[in-house]
């Protein structure tokens, strides 16, 4: 665990917010000048982190505001036995750490999934926001509220799926949300997830979830390799409704 308040990281020079890639992609809504400059005067670094790093841990009383700027991420609670609930996963673009800034401590951990760069934007400046730049405050209010829909969804599934539903819904869930980050390439997108998160994400046992991984790959939903998944009938996207299977519309960037 990081116990000086920063992930561990390979630090460097501030990338300018001004020639962002990220921002340039289709899936973002554009900022006006003013918005993009204030943003770039609370960002205070870009890190790269290896995976399994934490960005955020349960309990830290400093958490930053992060973007994920490339790479996955998720974020977890984990009882005092050892025992992991698996939030949500974040992909390029999501906020990080809202929840955790806001409150006296962070009531999650954050990890890197795979090797992630995160913008870094102050604690302490990221209340000037809200006094400041109401535009980019109500931004704020709707990434959070997007994230908690994506947990609500996760809770569903928990709580009324059945195994193989749970696992499909996180699938094609997870594919909508890569495809509108153009990250979908003939019908398949790297898929980083292990077993083990999987179980851990869909309340089953390691042995229930390999099982169920197994029956929809032989049943032909899917196939994976070299850490591809690809959808072998992307139509069984079409026509679905909720937060984790629809087409995201445009969506704000901080």
């Amino acid at each position: 665990m990081v116990t000086d308040g920063s992930p561990r990281s390979t630090q460097r020079s501030v990338p300018s917010c001004q020639a962002c890639p990220l921002r340039t992609q289709s899936a973002f809504l554009q900022k006006a000048q003013r918005e993009v400059e204030f943003i770039q005067s609370v960002k205070v670094d870009h890190r790269s982190l290896s995976a399994g790093a934490e960005i955020i841990y349960m309990g830290q009383e400093d958490a930053e505001l992060f973007t994920l700027f490339s790479g996955w991420a998720f974020r977890h609670q984990t009882l005092p036995d050892g025992r992991r609930q698996i939030l949500n996963f974040l992909l390029p673009g999501d906020l990080v750490g809202f929840q955790a800034s806001l409150m006296t401590a962070a009531q999650h951990s954050m990890e890197a999934l795979t090797n992630v760069e995160v913008c870094v934007f102050s604690r302490r400046k990221a209340w000037s926001i809200f006094a400041q730049m109401p535009e980019v405050a109500y931004q704020l209010a709707w990434l959070g509220a997007r994230e908690e829909s994506l947990v609500d969804e996760n809770l569903t599934s928990v709580g009324q799926r059945s195994a193989r539903e749970r696992m499909a819904a996180l699938i094609i869930g997870l594919y909508r949300r890569a495809e509108h980050l153009g990250l979908v390439e003939n019908n398949s997108f790297v898929f980083p997830l292990t077993r083990t998160h999987l179980s851990d994400a869909l309340g089953l046992s390691l042995v229930h979830t390999i099982k169920t991984w197994s029956y929809l790959r032989r049943a032909g939903y899917f196939r994976f390799e070299n850490q591809r998944l690809e959808l072998l009938n992307p139509r069984i996207t079409a026509g679905t409704t909720d937060a984790y299977q629809r087409e995201w519309r445009q969506r704000p960037i901080l």
